[in-house]
């Protein structure tokens, strides 16, 4: 079938597998938990992709090529380091092409949701970053239209910048990093507390429990350092923002916008800027990654 495209956003704890036509529209949409280990990784997501096939009532070999986003660091084809899903070295689209002899593209799960938030969201702007606050910190960029990886593909992974010399201690033993600030690991890790997530956190701060409510804070501070980093390296149109923290909605957005404004009210240059007008939260039900795997051929080359 002429156009026809497949994506596949591996996560730590599910695989969304989508099938688009020839104008980018989604034919059929299938989501699975994710097995764990080299195995586990290509076995759900031949089972993800032929299933989402069967439903849009095609083959996998009538697709023109198949994107995959996935965790961990990757260099052509082969992921390496995807901790969270017990990979250390595989090569997925070498797996994945001999099985079904169609080109096999593998990205980086946050660059694969940067094109897709710019496809989908981008406004004909020619730039985004996809900022994504989950389990960690990290961004994915587009410039001009292409996902922008860097020297050696690291480009986006800001959660390793310290915004405080005197901040707390994040996992890499270093003060003040941005991920230690705005993700769920780095709340549970400042929270202390086993068996506690980032979540108890905000419910314990709701409830009006101080220490709690230091570290949301944090976070908004951190949310609003990590949009101010972005936007004064790259100076991109819009930072769309995903990952699971975004599920508290305005209580994020508003929390950061309130850092942003105290901050312009210092600075005529920064209030230039219009931090606040470039962030936005992306619709929980647009599958931006899946889709955005599914575009990684044009984006190729």
């Amino acid at each position: 079938m002429s156009g026809v495209r497949i994506g596949v956003d591996v996560g730590g704890t599910k695989i969304d597998a989508v099938v688009l036509d020839g104008s980018g529209a989604v034919l059929a949409r299938h989501r699975l938990a994710v097995g764990k280990g080299e195995h586990g990784v290509v076995a759900t997501t031949v089972e993800a992709v032929e299933s989402a096939c069967a439903d849009a009532g095609i083959s996998v070999g009538d697709a023109a090529s198949i994107g995959i986003g996935i965790p961990g660091s990757v260099s052509s084809g082969v992921v390496r380091h995807a901790f969270n899903l017990g990979v250390t070295e595989l090569d997925l689209a070498g797996a994945l092409g001999t099985r079904w002899s169609v080109p096999v593209y593998v990205e980086n799960d946050v660059n694969a949701a940067a094109l897709g938030a710019w496809h989908l969201l981008g406004g004909g702007h020619a730039s985004a970053a996809y900022l994504n606050l989950g389990t960690g910190l990290a961004a994915g960029i587009v410039l001009d239209g292409r996902v922008w990886r860097g020297a050696g593909g690291v480009a986006g992974e800001i959660g390793y910048i310290s915004v405080d010399p005197h901040g707390p201690i994040g996992p890499d033993g270093l003060p003040g990093g941005l991920e230690t600030y705005a993700s769920g690991s780095g709340l549970a890790l400042q929270w202390g507390r086993d068996g506690e997530t980032g979540e108890t956190v905000m419910d314990r701060a709701r409830a009006g429990d101080p220490e709690a409510a230091v570290l949301r804070d944090n976070l908004m501070f951190g949310l609003a350092s990590a949009v101010r980093v972005l936007v004064l390296s790259l100076d991109p149109d819009h930072i769309f923002l995903g990952g699971g923290l975004t599920a508290l909605g305005e209580e994020l957005t508003g929390g950061a916008r309130a850092v942003i404004d105290e901050w312009e009210a210092a600075s005529p240059f920064l209030a230039s800027l219009r931090m606040n007008e470039r962030m936005s939260i992306v619709p929980a039900d647009q599958p931006v990654a899946a889709m955005g795997a599914a575009m990684l051929e044009a984006n190729h080359g």
